[in-house]
C-alpha cells in the first residue's frame, strides 16, 4: 500500500478529527482525576510488542488514545489542578503551535526563513516593552531577546557566557576557581547548568534562607559567602536571582542583590520563570525593581501567559557575550545575509542548532487577547489565590506558612492543631514537633491527590513540609477554588479524627 503523508484532503480530515477529539477533551477534562493512578508499566501491558506493519486508521488510533493514553495522564489543564507551577494553555497559543508545526520550518539564522527570526525579534521586543524592561535589554538598545525551549536553557546560555567571559580575563586553566552562587530555594537548574560547563560542584555556593525573611536571598549572606570565597584564591563568578521560587514564590531583592554582584564583576541572571509574567500588570511590576543591574533575565511564557509549552523567553543585555561563546561557523552555514551583519543569527543564542518557530504562538497569544486582557487573566488569579488564603485563615487548624506572593499559597496543619498523628502515636495530648507536624501534612496531601478531585503539591522549606496551592489553570474559576478547600477541610476532618 503506498501513502502520501502530506496529502491535503486527508490531512483535512484527520486534523478535523483531531480537533473534536482535543475539543471534547477540554469540555470534559473537569471530569477526569487530576492526577493519574496507573500503575507504572500499566501502558506496556496495553501495547502490542512490535510497532505495526500496515497502516491504521486515524479511527482506531484515536479509540486507543482514548481507551490507553487518557487514563495515564496528569491533566495540567485541568481546573482542579493546584501543583507545580501551572501550565496555562489557550485557543490562541494552541493554534500558534499548530501552525508552527504545520510550517515544520528550521529557522536556526535569517537566511532558512527570514520570518521566524524577525517575528521573534518583535515580539521580544514587544514583551520587553510591555514589562517596562530597561532599553539595555532591548533590539531598540544594546541588548535583545531570543525566545529557548525552558528556563534550564536560559540558565545554561547565560552561564556560559558568564565563565567565558571571565576565562577570558584569568585564564581558562583557571576554570576550577570559579564559582556561582544561589540560595537554597533557588531551582536545581542552575546547578545542573554548572555540572554541564565544567564548574566544580564543590565551587556551587548554596546560600541559606530563613523564615524570618520569607525566604529570600539576602545581600549580606552572599557578601559574607563571597568575601569567604575570595580569601580562599576564588573567583565569583555567577549569581542566580529569583523571581518568584519554586518552593515559596520568594521574591529576592534584585537591586542591593545586583549591587553586590557588580563591585565582583559578576553575571547575575534574573530568573522569573513564574512572577515574570505578572510582572505585565503595573501593580505587579515592583518585583523586578532593581532589573536594571541585572546582566539577563527570563521568564517562561508557557507557565502563566498562555501560551502553550514550550516557551521561555530570555532578554541579555550583551549579545556578544553569549554569541562568542555560542556561534558555529561551517561552509554550509555561510550566506551573504550573516555576513552583512545585519541580521540575527539565533542559532548563536542557543544551545542547539535547530530551532522552532516559537514566535508564532507568541504573536497570536498577544494579539488575540490583547495586554489588557492577559493582565486581567493574571489578575483574576491572584484574586482566587486571595480567596484561598483567606479560606485557609478562617481554619484555626492551619496556617499561611509564608507570605502569600501572587497565585501560590502554602499551607499546612498547625502542629498544635493535632491530638494524635497518623500511626496513633500520643505526645501528651498533642503534636509537638515539627517531624510529627511533617509526618500529619504528607499523609493529608497524599489524601487529597488521592481522591482525583484536585492536585496539589508540596515543598519543604526551614524543615518544614508545606501544600503549595498553585492557582493558574486557564479553566480555574472560583467556584473550583473553594471545591479545593472543601477537600482539603474534608481530608483533615478524617486524618485529624482518626
Amino acid at each position: 500500500m503506498t501513502m502520501n503523508p502530506l496529502d491535503p484532503q486527508e490531512f483535512r480530515r484527520q486534523g478535523h478529527m483531531i480537533i473534536d477529539f482535543l475539543a471534547d477533551y477540554y469540555q470534559n477534562i473537569a471530569n477526569y482525576p487530576v492526577l493519574s493512578h496507573v500503575e507504572p508499566g500499566y501502558l506496556r501491558e496495553l501495547m502490542p510488542s512490535f510497532a505495526p506493519l500496515n497502516p491504521e486508521p486515524i479511527e482506531t488510533i484515536l479509540r486507543d488514545l482514548q481507551q490507553h493514553i487518557v487514563p495515564g495522564i496528569t491533566h495540567w489543564q485541568s481546573p482542579n489542578y493546584f501543583a507545580y507551577f501551572p501550565s496555562s494553555g489557550s485557543t490562541a497559543g494552541f493554534l500558534g503551535e499548530m501552525l508552527s508545526t504545520g510550517f515544520n520550518l528550521v529557522g536556526f539564522n535569517w537566511v532558512s526563513s527570514p520570518a521566524a527570526t524577525e517575528l521573534e525579534s518583535i515580539v521580544m521586543e514587544w514583551l520587553g516593552q510591555v514589562l517596562k524592561l530597561p532599553k539595555a535589554f532591548l533590539f531598540s538598545g544594546s541588548g535583545g531577546g531570543v525566545l529557548l525551549g525552558t528556563t534550564c536553557e536560559a540558565i545554561l546560555v547565560t552561564l556560559v557566557a558568564a565563565r567565558d567571559k571571565v576565562l577570558s580575563q584569568i585564564g581558562r586553566e583557571n576554570i576550577c576557581k570559579l564559582v556561582v552562587y544561589v540560595s537554597d530555594q533557588t531551582h536545581c537548574a542552575v546547578q545542573k547548568a554548572a555540572h554541564i560547563i565544567g564548574i566544580l560542584p564543590k565551587n556551587i555556593r548554596v546560600v541559606k534562607t530563613m523564615k524570618s525573611t520569607s525566604f529570600t536571598l539576602l545581600p549580606e549572606s552572599l557578601v559574607s559567602s563571597i568575601h569567604t570565597d575570595v580569601q580562599k584564591g576564588l573567583v565569583p563568578c555567577y549569581l542566580c536571582a529569583t523571581v518568584g521560587t519554586t518552593s515559596t514564590t520568594a521574591i529576592d531583592p534584585l537591586g542591593p542583590l545586583c549591587k553586590v554582584a557588580k563591585e565582583y564583576g559578576m553575571w547575575v541572571h534574573v530568573d522569573a520563570a513564574y512572577a515574570g509574567s505578572a510582572c505585565i500588570c503595573p501593580e505587579f511590576r515592583h518585583l523586578i525593581d532593581g532589573v536594571e543591574g541585572a546582566n539577563s533575565f527570563s521568564l517562561n511564557a508557557h507557565k502563566w501567559f498562555l501560551t502553550n509549552l514550550d516557551c521561555c523567553c530570555l532578554w541579555v543585555k550583551d549579545p556578544a557575550s553569549v554569541i562568542k561563546s555560542l556561534s558555529t561557523n561551517s561552509v554550509y552555514l555561510e550566506n551573504s545575509a550573516s555576513d552583512s551583519n545585519q541580521v540575527v543569527d539565533y542559532k548563536d543564542w542557543q544551545i542547539t542548532l535547530s530551532r522552532r518557530f516559537r514566535a508564532l504562538k507568541v504573536w497570536l497569544v498577544l494579539r488575540s487577547y490583547g495586554v489588557a486582557n492577559l493582565r486581567n487573566f493574571l489578575r483574576s488569579h491572584v484574586e482566587m489565590a486571595k480567596t484561598f488564603e483567606g479560606l485557609v485563615r478562617m481554619d484555626k487548624r492551619f496556617e499561611i506558612f509564608v507570605p502569600r506572593n501572587l497565585a501560590v499559597v502554602c499551607f499546612r496543619i498547625l502542629p498544635c492543631a493535632v491530638a494524635r498523628i497518623g500511626n496513633g502515636r500520643v505526645q501528651n495530648g498533642y503534636l509537638t514537633t515539627e517531624d510529627a507536624a511533617n509526618e500529619i501534612n504528607r499523609k493529608l496531601l497524599d489524601s487529597i491527590n488521592g481522591s482525583g478531585l484536585v492536585y496539589m503539591t508540596h515543598a519543604i522549606v526551614g524543615g518544614a513540609f508545606v501544600i503549595r496551592c498553585a492557582i493558574g489553570a486557564t479553566l480555574t474559576e472560583k467556584t473550583h477554588v473553594i471545591m479545593a478547600w472543601k477537600v482539603v477541610q474534608e481530608h483533615a476532618d478524617t486524618i485529624l479524627n482518626h
